[in-house]
Order: structure tokens, then sequence, then C-alpha cells
């Protein structure tokens, strides 16, 4: 039997998809992430480097990912993996061979993530949302939205860097039916309660949960 979330998305208010919300949070991304990425912009070029230097390939890919509204768009991310013949949609797994010594890092500690600051800056993304999923990525076999209830009700907002579900420390790889419905129903109580404040709070504890264990591999 497939897990259900909890929280009813019909019932629930959508605060931060409200027009008139829209302005303030807007300018709370363009202000900070300007701030964010001048402050990145010398570790992204070393990372870029060093990336570079392990693995032939790009630094930064680009791939497919379902934003507002359903639109698609091309997300940001350093290359983490080794080029591939074939690409897959695969979501990475403990040990997996695709990933580089520099990637397995990246990837602990979302430094992988930053070049999404530039996806913040056009409009594609929010610092703060629930995470942008590429198309037909599957939990337990079966895709994401024939999962989770109300999982479309997530593409009212803007995707974000980082969110409600990822500081309760549902972040990585969705191996299993109730971890995608548990960051659904993350994403659906962001959502209901927005306010500037919340993305101040999540933002903040975005760095304690990247330094703790979790299954982002």
């Amino acid at each position: 039997m497939s897990y259900i979330g909890t929280l009813d998305p019909v019932l629930a208010p959508v605060s931060v998809a409200s027009p008139r919300r829209q302005p303030a949070k807007r300018m709370l991304d363009i202000v900070l992430a300007t701030v964010l990425l001048g402050l990145a912009a010398s570790p992204m070029a070393l990372i870029a480097l060093a990336i570079r230097l392990e693995s032939p390939g790009p630094a930064v890919f680009r791939q497919w990912r379902i934003g507002r509204g359903g639109r698609r768009f091309q997300v940001l991310k350093f290359r983490t993996m080794r080029v591939a013949p074939e690409p897959t949609l695969r979501q990475a797994t403990r040990d997996d061979p695709r990933v580089t010594r520099l990637g397995r890092v990246l990837r602990r500690l979302s430094l992988d993530e930053l070049p999404q600051l530039v996806n913040v800056l056009r409009g594609e993304m929010s610092l703060v949302g629930p995470r942008p999923h590429a198309p037909g990525t599957c939990a337990a076999g079966r895709p994401f939205e024939l999962v989770a209830r109300g999982y479309d009700a997530r593409h009212q907002v803007l995707p974000g860097m980082t969110g409600l579900a990822q500081i309760r420390g549902w972040r990585g790889e969705t191996a299993t039916e109730e971890a995608l419905c548990r960051r659904v129903d993350a994403d659906l109580e962001y959502i209901a309660r927005w306010s500037l404040g919340l993305d101040l709070a999540i933002l903040l504890r975005t760095i304690p949960a990247l330094l703790r264990p979790t299954n982002a591999w």
C-alpha cells in the first residue's frame, strides 16, 4: 500500500502562491542571491577547476527540471559524476560508481548546488521552496506524481535551492514512497505557512542541516 501524505492540499491555504506575496519574496531572492553569488564566486571558480582536473567533461552540467506552473527549465549544477555515453535519470545511491571522489564531497555538502544561484537570479528558482525534480523521476519504481497526494500542488510556486523538507533531513536519494511523501508534506506545509521570516529561518537552518549525516550520496 502506498504511503499517503498527511497534509491535505485542498485544505491548505497557498499563501506563497498569492500574487501579493510574490514581489516581496522575489526581492529577497534577488538581494540575497546577488550577495551569495559574489561571496561564492572565488570558491566556485576553484571547484570548477578541480572538477575539470579530476575527470574529463564540463564543470557545470544542465538538467531539465519541472518548475512553477509545470514549466520545464534547465537547472545548473556542478558535475559530480563521470560523463556517461548515455545519461540516465537514475538517482545517485550509496557508493554509486558514477560519482567522482570530489563529487562525493560536493554532494555531501550540497556545494554542487551553488550554480543554482544563477537560476535564482534568472527567476527560474527561489532560494527557498520545494526542490525541483526531473521529469519522470520515480520512488520505489513509481513516478512521483502517482505516489504522493497533492504532488502537483508543489508547482504553484518557484522551486527552491533549499526548503523545509531539506532542513528536516529529507534530502538526497528518494528510495521509498514514504520518503517522497514526507518531502511533499513538508513542501505543502511550507507553501501554506510562508512568510519572509520563514524563508530566513530556513536559510539560517540550512547550513547546520548540511553538516548533519544524511542520505545525500
